[in-house]
């Protein structure tokens, strides 16, 4: 048995893809024509920005400050990435936090570290402040520091230390608290100047300020005594008040009496002397005459003061001439 070899065919089938149409060949390149204007307006128009009425931006070219301020208004920056536009709220008032945070102060739990200070006599104390502060300066403070809140909150920290250990305990408690936050906002304002950091103090609250608790007793008895000597000393101050002005009228009355009495007894003895002066003068005429007178009138202002009994010239008492008076109390 023989095996034939047979020489194997190999047909290869191509297929040519049809040729396109003159119309398609053109409308490709037409597309592409159409939307990149439209991309390109889109990129530049969304450049333009609005800076509300409390705002104020700061405009970076290649991260570089181009426009350190930039008022409120319609404005344009070249589009990003070349231009980049941040927008700050100058007017709002931010706050930073000495001596603990208000959950914390609410749920009793201090931080020893942060809010005690020692006074100038050797005095531990409890102080939270709370200082609140508003952009100044919108590059220093996006770019000058990287935690702006944490660097006012030293510089305040570290002038409050300073200025109260100048001052006894009894004096922060009582009287210097006002004059402490003045001191320590003008101070720290200082300090955030020095390092540009762009904002401005508004306001130093000392909202609370404590012995530690386990002085706190000592402190109280302290407190209390000085307000009871407060208090006597307006009382007693009330009723000095009170007395010296009714003392110093009365005192007036007191002379203005004396002096209406001098001036009656000058007025009197004047009018006595010018009425003996007359007498004087009318005697001078008539001796007799004026003896006379001037006894009957002695007599008219005498006599009916005293019980008269009347006797005649021969010695005989008359008992029937009695005053009205008498006749009045006899009995009957």
């Amino acid at each position: 048995m023989s095996t034939v070899l047979l020489p194997t065919l190999e047909v290869r089938t191509e297929v040519e893809a049809p040729a396109p149409s003159p119309s398609r060949a053109a409308a490709s390149p037409r597309r592409k024509r159409r939307w990149w204007p439209w991309l390109l307006a889109a990129w530049l128009l969304s450049g333009i920005f609005l800076v509300q009425p409390d705002q104020q931006a700061v405009v970076t070219t290649w991260n570089a400050v181009s426009s350190p301020r930039v008022l409120p208004g319609l404005h344009y920056a070249l589009p990003w990435p070349i231009d980049r536009v941040y927008k700050l709220k100058v007017h709002q008032l931010r706050r930073t936090v000495i001596g603990g945070d208000a959950a914390d102060i609410t749920l009793g739990r201090l931080q020893p570290a942060a809010s005690q200070f020692l006074s100038g006599d050797q005095n531990l104390l409890n102080v939270r402040v709370v200082a609140q502060y508003s952009v100044s300066e919108p590059r220093d403070f996006l770019f000058q520091t990287s935690d702006v809140d944490r660097l006012v909150g030293a510089a305040v920290e570290s002038e409050l230390s300073r200025r109260i250990a100048r001052t006894a305990v009894d004096d922060i408690l009582t009287t210097e608290k006002a004059a402490i936050q003045n001191d320590v906002l003008e101070a720290a304002q200082r300090s955030i100047d020095a390092e540009r950091v762009g904002v401005t103090l508004s306001t130093i609250n000392i909202e609370s300020v404590s012995p530690p608790s386990d002085t706190a007793d000592a402190f109280r008895d302290v407190a209390g005594a000085r307000a009871d000597a407060i208090r006597l000393v307006n009382e007693a101050q009330g009723y000095a008040n009170d007395l010296l002005p009714r003392a110093r009228g009365e005192a007036e009355q007191l002379k203005q009496a004396a002096e209406a009495y001098k001036e009656g007894k000058i007025n009197r003895a004047s009018g006595d002397a010018a009425r003996f002066e007359a007498v004087a003068a009318e005697y001078a005429k008539a001796p007799a005459v004026t003896a006379t007178r001037a006894y009957v009138e002695a007599m008219e202002q005498i006599l009916p003061q005293m019980r008269k009994l009347i006797v005649d010239s021969n010695g005989n008492l008359d008992l029937t001439v009695v005053r009205k008076d008498d006749n009045a109390s006899a009995p009957k």
